[in-house]
Formats: structure tokens, C-alpha cells, sequence
């Protein structure tokens, strides 16, 4: 047993991989990020401003209150938008995109 989780540690430092990590904040997209959306478009709630802004080329991001992290899933998002939730992963600082494991709401 006590080789396995030796050769399990050395793989991942091998292979450079992170532990995922939690990161809490709210769906948003890559155009408007920080900003609100409501300024836009004054006839739609937030929510339905993230889902439009995230279709195209502009995708869901987890905006912290700093930094907008692009998200790998394209997908999970649509269904939090403009909510605060908390997603587990790992960030790629060269890319700025969080590679999403999971998302689920924030308490």
C-alpha cells in the first residue's frame, strides 16, 4: 500500500498536476466579467444577460470579486448564472481558465 501512494505522488509531481482547489464567486462571461449586465440591457435580468453575453465568443467565467476565470465547462454554467456558486478545479495561469471539476451553489 504503502508503494502505491509513493508511486501515486510521484506521477502527479511528474506530470505537474495540481490538487483541484475550491473557488467561490458568480457565473458571469468573458465580455462583460466584472460589470453589470443590467447596464446593457435594461429589459432582461441578470441572469438572461450572462446566458446571451455567454453565447458566441464570449464563454461563462467565474468572476471572484478579482480575477475572471474562463471556465472549461461551457455546459454546467448556463444553469448558474449570475449566481454566486463554488467550483472545484485547477487554474492555468497561462490560459486564465479554471478546468472545471464541479460547480454547485454557495451557501
Amino acid at each position: 500500500m504503502k508503494a502505491v501512494c509513493l508511486f501515486a505522488i510521484a506521477t502527479l509531481t511528474l506530470l505537474g498536476a495540481e490538487a483541484p482547489k475550491t473557488f467561490t464567486g458568480v457565473i458571469t462571461d468573458t465580455m462583460c466579467g466584472a460589470k453589470p449586465h443590467s447596464a446593457m440591457m435594461k429589459d432582461k435580468s441578470e441572469a438572461e444577460c450572462v446566458r446571451l453575453c455567454a453565447k458566441g465568443p464570449h464563454g461563462y467565467a467565474l468572476y471572484d470579486g478579482t480575477n475572471v476565470m474562463k471556465l472549461s465547462d461551457q455546459k454546467t454554467p448556463a444553469k448558474y448564472a449570475a449566481q454566486k456558486v463554488k467550483v472545484t478545479g485547477t487554474y492555468d495561469e497561462k490560459s486564465k481558465t479554471l478546468k472545471v471539476v464541479s460547480i454547485e451553489p454557495a451557501q
